[in-house]
């Protein structure tokens, strides 16, 4: 008898010593998945929070910066890409249709946790002054295109496009009344812009901010639908290419290599 046909089976004594029963070994298989999604899930979150936050920025950040025209349209291009990657990955490896609700729900609890804890916590910039986006309702559109189509061409064709254009509207219920009217000194704003005049901010460019002068006024004095509709179709073309991306990082090969 050799000494590796003496070894094995001291392992498995071990093994079959450190669990005992079957129900053991699955208890701590299920907690080892639990703690795998956990970290997969806090490392979305902190990818996804950095790209957003330095692609969208002050846009994402001020409530007098989600305006009537770049906030719609930076918005839906910014953040689905991610949504693209983790909508392959999710599908394509484990069937599972709701990759697009998962990286975004990791990016609001990281917003949320950087709004409440830095611009609350740190500076005193009220939470009703920088809310952060909500694209959930977005997000769970495009799930379900992919889960009835079962098609990346059909996700990204009708998906991308109402996905951006459901994100002006999941967030008009908490933006609504800060756009009314109000007279300060003579001059008319919206209480966001007197909001934003009245909080000091270092380095923000107020240049930018002077949102509403632009040839979109040509097209019947509201510029959000054509704005929206700009950014589904950028959203299309985004889809699809960080779709081949989530392919190319799916790829068994490169997992091993990991």
């Amino acid at each position: 008898m050799s000494y590796t046909d003496v070894d094995v089976p001291n392992r498995r004594d071990k093994v079959q010593a450190a669990f005992r029963s079957f129900g053991e070994v699955a208890a701590a298989a299920s907690v080892l998945n639990w703690l795998l999604l956990f970290i997969f899930f806090c490392v979305l979150l902190g990818a996804y929070h950095i790209h957003t936050m330095l692609l969208m920025g002050d846009w994402d950040f001020w409530i007098d910066w989600k305006d009537r025209r770049y906030w719609p349209t930076v918005g839906p291009i910014v953040t689905i890409p991610f949504i693209a990657a983790a909508q392959f990955f999710f599908w394509e490896k484990f069937r599972l249709p709701f990759g697009a609700t998962f990286v975004v729900l990791a990016l609001l609890v990281g917003e949320w946790i950087n709004r409440y804890v830095n611009f609350w916590g740190w500076t005193w910039f009220p939470v009703n002054f920088c809310w952060p986006t909500e694209f959930i309702p977005g997000a769970l559109f495009i799930d379900c295109v992919l889960l009835m189509s079962r098609s990346y061409i059909m996700t990204a064709v009708i998906g991308g496009l109402g996905y951006a254009l459901l994100m002006y509207p999941s967030n008009w219920p908490i933006l609504a009344q800060f756009h009314m009217p109000v007279e300060k000194n003579g001059l008319v704003m919206t209480l966001a812009d007197l909001m934003g005049f009245e909080t000091v901010r270092t380095g923000t460019p107020e240049y930018i901010r002077l949102i509403e002068k632009g040839t979109l006024r040509s097209f019947g004095q509201d510029v959000v639908p054509v704005s929206s509709f700009f950014a589904g179709f950028v959203s299309m073309v985004m889809y699809l290419i960080w779709h081949f991306i989530g392919r190319w990082f799916s790829r068994t090969d490169f997992i091993a290599r990991i």
